[in-house]
């Protein structure tokens, strides 16, 4: 199942399963997926922060990071937090096809349900994206 959201960054799609986002997207079922997730605690399950990164990770605001095992996560602020009181974490990417600006009314063929907000839908900008080593920080967006 494919959700359209307004997500803390941008309008996205949002699934339990990767390859369904990929494939609405034209994308390899191999392409990486960010997973949003609830809270650090959550975020603990799934890596280990290198400890030169923990303070930068725990502040970050509207940021996804690449870690050493390739896992790219990135944590929930705002607003967007009550929609993962049940879940805990789900795979997110922008509401369009690959390369392309976003585009609603095509989000909405490829998804199976539509959470839109009272104020609807804002296309904000897209989270940075930095890639974690053990010591070192590269910024990838």
């Amino acid at each position: 199942m494919i959700v359209l959201s307004q997500t803390d960054t941008t309008i996205g799609l949002l699934s339990r399963d990767p390859a369904l986002l990929n494939r609405a997207k034209g994308r390899s079922d191999t392409q990486p997926v960010i997973r949003t997730v609830k809270n650090l605690a959550v975020l603990r399950e799934f890596v280990r922060v290198p400890a030169a990164h923990k303070n930068a990770v725990r502040r970050a605001r509207k940021t996804t990071f690449i870690f050493p095992n390739r896992a790219s996560l990135r944590v929930i602020t705002g607003q967007h937090r009550a929609f993962f009181d049940r879940i805990k974490w789900i795979y997110s990417t922008s509401a369009n096809k690959t390369g392309e600006p976003i585009d609603i009314e095509w989000a909405k063929t490829v998804s199976d349900v539509w959470l839109i907000p009272a104020g609807g839908l804002i296309c904000g900008a897209p989270s940075a994206i930095y890639k974690l080593s053990k010591t070192n920080v590269k910024r990838v967006r």
